[in-house]
């Protein structure tokens, strides 16, 4: 099992290739779009500001090295702003385009709840995951209801398509969703190397689709 870890200058590369090694990986972090042909998986991690974020992933085109392993069919998984970067459009400080692999929009949580109380931002915090749809055979195939994951973010991703959407969360009332899946393309708001064994559950289920 090779799985690649892009970096392009910003993410969360330490705690979530160490918590792939913990699940049997054998990493690589790339550098450049060409070290991601011969990948079995390939992982974008994302912290930070949409517009940073794919601004660089554009100026070294790991766009292209995305879209070519997808292409295959062998599983990408995307970290939160990873995540995030997979959708049509974000309007994160401006409107930004993604890479359109899920359309969709990135858009910031609320700040008022339905009865007009306030709703703290950023979403800090461990909460559970809800089926949007089966998780058989998915990366959340071995999670429970009682599975709590961390979350750190205060845009979130609505996809057009209702069947994109694998897991969702509840913050103060508002849905969120928590996960996303399109065939071989698979994203987490969350962030599984940061929640503990349940994280780990579920990136030992990505590395064994």
């Amino acid at each position: 099992m090779n799985l690649s870890l892009i970096d392009y200058g910003t993410g969360n590369l330490f705690s979530v290739r160490r918590a792939l090694e913990v699940c049997g990986a054998n990493i690589k972090v790339i550098h450049h779009p060409s070290e991601a042909k011969n990948s079995d998986r390939l992982v974008v991690p994302g912290v930070g500001a949409f517009g940073s974020c794919i601004t660089e992933l554009h100026r070294l085109h790991f766009n292209e090295a995305i879209a070519e392993h997808i292409a295959t069919g062998r599983p990408f998984l995307g970290i939160c702003v990873g995540m995030q970067m997979l959708m049509t459009t974000s309007y994160e400080f401006g409107q930004h385009s993604g890479l359109n692999l899920i359309p969709g929009i990135v858009t910031e949580i609320p700040n008022r709840t339905d009865a007009g109380e306030v709703r703290k931002r950023p979403h800090i915090g461990w909460t559970s995951l809800s089926e949007s749809q089966p998780w058989t055979k998915t990366m959340l195939s071995q999670t429970t209801k009682d599975d709590r994951f961390y979350f750190v973010h205060s845009f979130s991703v609505i996809p057009d398509n209702p069947a994109h959407i694998l897991a969702t969360t509840d913050y103060d009332g508002y849905e969120i969703v928590a996960a996303v899946k399109r065939d071989n393309i698979l994203g987490t708001q969350f962030h599984p190397e940061k929640s503990g064994p349940a994280g780990l559950t579920i990136l030992k289920q990505f590395l064994s689709l």
